[in-house]
């Protein structure tokens, strides 16, 4: 008998189609994770932070039979390709082609299922951005300004945000970009940074003006906020995603410019605006309608259908502001229906051991290494979800990645399948008994009826809500009553033996759960899901309101047992800390508070000395070496703020090195 007749009909997951449009009348959700940048591979924070977490969400839709569409793809224009392309010495595009076949990669090991996994450098994206921006244009939405910019005269060129480097103005962070500070995660404008750096070449640069093209956020503001008061209230936005967003309406939106003087990027389809391109966060979100295209020609049915479709946006917080305030309001400018956000989950961020995950200095785990513990994606993405960082930063400690390994997934849930399904081969033949002839069931066989379908009716609102790590914990705790009822009815040989028909009801009972948790357990451990099923021999299922105990009929053949996890050696924790704990070719903060008392050192010394009678620019050199000096040492009696007498010991030290070549020079 085949398991398709014995597995009750009605019950198994549609196989996925490979074209999907919303269906009128029904729930269609629109799915989108942030795109991650092209230039890097992503760490564990940016897959927990958003496309892990929407790959959750998409795969609970799908188990529960609702049509939804998850789409999302690497973001590779912007100076942050460029900057990486200039560093390694090729083109933007072939950095792009590099790294973009990493990334899938990595998603693709992590069991990642998009059901489109995109490119920004596409011909859809071109057409749809230029479409957007003529749009707006055409309403009067743009603004032209000249704009004070840096400008390096080594390089020859106006330095975007990410080409500056320097002290923040707000926190003191001395290592801010010029686009945000990763420390305190403000945004900044590059020429407010505190001793500006060129990224390419160190040198200050200069001011100089530019003519750009402003978003007018402030006329867009009201439609924009009555949009967000709505969509946030009835959409189950995390916190901290509503925190942001209020606090940019609190300060009042501003003109946001959205070009930028680069040539890697989509052009400004302008007449007099060549050689400008889009700024990456104007152009970027418009990814996710551009990926569709390439998905399907029909996208307009996803995103400009807000009657049908309900879109739901996972992210780390410090890309909040571009989803929830420019995007959003870019589309309302255009006066198009758009599919707007409707439902957004943020998190906090995801640290490695006591500090920060940093691919220059080797720290931390990264998507393409992973896979060389040989540790299997099930026992990956169970630690990262259940230490997902909702409303709190979060460790990654490898002792407690082991501990989750061995004491909960092992323990419970291993336990749990691999002791029926091998009890059910050795006693019953791999036979589903029937259960006209089991004992009536017992008080023990509906308290874990009852007990599972209280805590399957969280599970089902957790995930509705988008309460992830919820969901997880109840699913482990569903798993944890299954062994807690085979430890009541003593499972065993003398059950089986001496109380036939009793066994009967509990081996069939327990049959009936296990294959519950394959679905309930798809969204978070997939290929889990693909062992227990494939030990059931029996397809992959939806998900249920509630537990019965007929979804498996009797005579149905189950496979063989399989163990579904391995035990984790504690010694692992000492190899892999060390492995993964950083070999610096970037310097880690105490290096550079050594470097900034260097500097210090050096400002305090004295100023060279040149021998013979001094040229006037030699003493007009010397006299402001010693004003900057005076200056210093007042900001310091003073207690001035780091920053502020950080700035003011480089301009000594530059003024110093200065002289140094002037002298140089002098002797030639």
């Amino acid at each position: 008998m085949s398991a398709s007749a014995t597995i009750k009909t009605g019950i198994a997951l549609p196989p996925k189609s490979p074209h999907k449009v919303p269906i009128p009348g029904e729930r269609n959700v629109l799915i989108t994770s942030a795109l991650p940048y092209v230039n890097n591979v992503p760490h564990l924070g940016n897959i927990i932070g958003s496309t892990l977490s929407a790959d959750v969400y998409a795969r609970y839709q799908r188990v529960r039979g609702i049509n939804a569409l998850y789409i999302c793809g690497t973001d590779e224009y912007g100076t942050a390709t460029e900057t990486k392309a200039l560093s390694d010495g090729v083109t933007c595009q072939e950095l792009c082609d590099k790294y973009y076949p990493i990334h899938k990669q990595c998603y693709e090991w992590m069991e990642i299922d998009f059901d489109k996994f995109g490119r920004t450098t596409t011909e859809e994206q071109t057409k749809i951005s230029q479409d957007i921006f003529l749009r707006l244009y055409e309403r009067n939405l743009l603004v032209e300004k000249s704009l004070l910019q840096l400008y390096c005269s080594q390089c020859d060129r106006y330095l975007a945000d990410r080409f500056v480097e320097g002290i923040c103005p707000k926190c003191n962070y001395d290592d801010a970009r010029g686009d945000q500070c990763d420390q305190c995660g403000n945004l900044l404008n590059a020429i407010d940074l505190i001793n500006p750096r060129c990224k390419l070449d160190g040198n200050r640069p200069v001011q100089k003006e530019s003519n750009h093209l402003f978003l007018d956020l402030e006329k867009l503001q009201p439609q924009c906020e009555a949009w967000f008061d709505k969509a946030s209230t009835e959409g189950h936005w995390s916190a901290n995603g509503k925190v942001i967003t209020q606090s940019w309406f609190k300060e009042g939106l501003k003109l946001r410019c959205i070009t930028r003087d680069l040539k890697w990027g989509t052009p400004v389809p302008l007449k007099g605006w060549e050689g400008k391109v889009f700024y990456v966060w104007f152009d970027a979100p418009i990814g996710y309608p551009s990926i569709t295209a390439t998905y399907t020609k029909e996208w307009e049915k996803w995103w400009k259908n807000p009657k049908d479709v309900k879109l739901y946006q996972f992210m780390g917080k410090d890309n909040v502001p571009f989803h929830t305030v420019i995007f959003p309001s870019t589309l309302i400018g255009t006066e198009e229906e758009w599919t707007l956000l409707d439902s957004l989950s943020t998190t906090e961020y995801l640290q490695y051991e006591s500090g920060k995950f940093s691919k220059s200095r080797g720290v931390g785990i990264f998507g393409n290494n992973i896979q060389e513990t040989g540790v299997p994606p099930s026992v990956w993405r169970y630690y990262l979800l259940s230490n997902r960082p909702e409303t709190n930063d979060s460790h990654y400690l490898w002792k407690d990645f082991i501990a989750r390994n061995n004491n909960e997934l092992l323990a419970n849930l291993g336990n749990f399948v691999n002791r029926v399904i091998k009890f059910v081969n050795a006693k019953y033949d791999s036979v589903v008994p029937a259960l006209e002839s089991a004992a009536a069931p017992t008080d023990s066989d509906e308290k874990l009826v009852r007990e599972v379908n209280e805590k399957l009716k969280l599970y089902i609102e957790a995930l509705d809500s988008v309460k992830i790590r919820e969901g997880l914990r109840l699913a482990m705790e569903i798993s944890a009553l299954g062994n807690v009822y085979l430890q009541e009815n003593k499972i065993d040989n003398t059950l089986f033996a001496e109380h036939k028909d009793r066994c009967d009801r509990v081996v069939t009972t327990a049959l009936n759960l296990i294959y519950l948790l394959s679905a309930i357990l798809f969204p978070y451990m997939p290929s889990t899901s693909d062992s227990i099923v494939r030990q059931l021999n029996a397809p992959l299922r939806l998900l249920p309101e509630e537990l019965t105990v007929d979804a498996i009929l009797p005579g149905h053949v189950i496979g063989k047992a399989e163990y579904l996890f391995k035990r984790i050696d504690e010694k692992m924790e000492d190899v892999w800390r060390s492995k993964y704990g950083g070999s610096s070719s970037e310097p880690a903060p105490e290096d550079k508070k050594k470097k900034r008392k260097a500097a210090a050192k050096a400002a305090a010394a004295p100023a060279p000395v040149f021998e013979g009678e001094k040229p006037a620019e030699v003493l007009a050199l010397e006299k402001r070496i010693e004003e900057q000096g005076a200056q210093v040492r007042d900001l310091k009696v003073a207690k001035a703020e780091p920053a502020v007498i950080q700035a003011e010991v480089q301009t000594l030290l530059g003024l110093k090195k200065d002289l140094t070549d002037l002298f140089a020079k002098l002797a030639i």
